[in-house]
């Protein structure tokens, strides 16, 4: 034991406690970075939940998604989730903004769980939600504990209308067997590669060999941690479809990303 240990696990405790008192309370919010094609259009958002922690202030998830799941609290916050941006593309619609896609990102208990695409399908019917207009974000690391009853799910979003996007792609368990049986739209680069990407020959090649093999597969690539000109520039190059990062906008509110749209960026 060490005063620092007893620090840490009570700060953890606090938290703990916190983070169960504040689900189905309003201190959770959807956060939106712009995704954007190659003339500068908006292609539609990534959401990202903010914690509203009292005293606190807002949380990035990597601070507390963890231990949510580890609480088995994901199940409700990813319902939570996907329910508010199924609202904000109705809300964009009816507001004369036209049809905008959001995506959301799958945790691992909603990927193993067979409930989750009548849940899904009921709130598209509900706000009148097109094909392509909800975007569900997943790595694959995310289907090691039931990978046959991942994709089985995978197929049934596919099938009902939901675009699906291969997160971080190129690192962790990036495997070319379950690229060919996965149901995916496009493929999210992962910021490491996007880093050095004008500076690093390698990197460069590296990011234009993984487009063209998706291009082949009939796959769009979204280029993630977009923050320079240069990186712009060299991706476009490699023929990337989407771009989101710094570059373009930060993640921002509601309010913020519908003033965002109505400015035609």
């Amino acid at each position: 034991y060490s005063p620092e240990l007893g620090s840490t696990v009570a700060r953890r405790v606090e938290l703990e406690r916190d983070l169960r008192a504040a689900v189905g309370t309003s201190e959770f919010a959807l956060h939106y970075q712009p995704k954007m094609r190659r003339d500068g259009s908006i292609a539609g958002f990534e959401a990202l939940i903010r914690w509203n922690r009292p005293g606190v202030g807002l949380v990035a998830p990597d601070n507390f998604i963890p231990l949510a799941e580890q609480l088995g609290l994901l199940l409700h916050l990813g319902r939570w989730v996907i329910e508010q941006a199924c609202r904000q593309i109705a809300a964009w619609r009816e507001a004369g903004l036209g049809t905008v896609p959001i995506a959301v990102n799958l945790s691992t208990s909603q990927l193993t769980s067979a409930a989750l695409p009548d849940y899904v399908f009921d709130l598209m019917r509900e706000h009148r939600i097109g094909p392509g207009c909800l975007e569900m974000e997943l790595t694959e690391s995310m289907m090691m504990s039931d990978p046959d009853l991942a994709i089985a799910i995978l197929h049934r979003l596919r099938g009902g209308g939901v675009a699906l996007s291969i997160d971080d792609f190129g690192t962790g368990f990036s495997s070319m067997s379950y690229l060919r049986q996965l149901p995916v739209n496009y493929l999210k680069l992962d910021r490491s590669f996007v880093q050095n990407v004008a500076h690093d020959a390698k990197d460069a090649d590296l990011c234009a060999g993984i487009m063209a093999l998706a291009h082949k597969l009939d796959m769009h690539v979204v280029a993630e941690g977009v923050e320079t000109e240069e990186q712009h520039r060299t991706l476009e190059a490699c023929d990337c479809d989407l771009f989101q990062g710094f570059l373009f906008s930060r993640p921002m509110s509601a309010r913020a990303a519908t003033e965002f749209l109505r400015a035609g960026h």
